[in-house]
């Protein structure tokens, strides 16, 4: 099977409940179509680099995927037509990075400055 990273941004009105109701529905989506995901990450409320739909933030969520391209195709064609989901992008990649994405070591060492400062004017 293929190693994924699957990144979802969903709009920053809706609570950290329904972020995860998301997590836990892809999750069966990958798993109904044979095949794992082996990392999620909830990335939190971040801001976002231009507006998106009048936005100036998003919940971002990370997947670690190993699977076939049928069950990335069908768990995109439902973030497709879900309005709550702003963006979403799959790459697929020739190994899965173990441990804690760059992001959550950026925020746990601190050195996440762009948050810090927050967007250019």
């Amino acid at each position: 099977m293929a190693f994924y990273e699957h990144v979802f941004i969903a709009r920053p009105d809706i609570s950290e409940a329904q972020v995860q109701t998301f997590i836990e529905n892809y999750s069966k989506i990958i798993k109904d179509n044979g095949g794992k995901v082996t990392k999620n990450e909830y990335w939190g409320l971040k801001t976002l680099a231009y507006k998106i739909r009048k936005s100036r933030k998003a919940h971002y969520v990370l997947f670690n995927i190993d699977g076939p391209h049928s069950a990335i195709a069908e768990m995109e064609n439902k973030q497709r037509y879900e309005d709550d989901i702003m963006r979403y992008m799959t790459i697929r990649v020739e190994e899965l990075e173990e441990g804690p994405s760059a992001v959550v070591r950026a925020k746990t060492s601190g050195d996440d400055k762009y948050e810090k400062r927050g967007p250019r004017r």
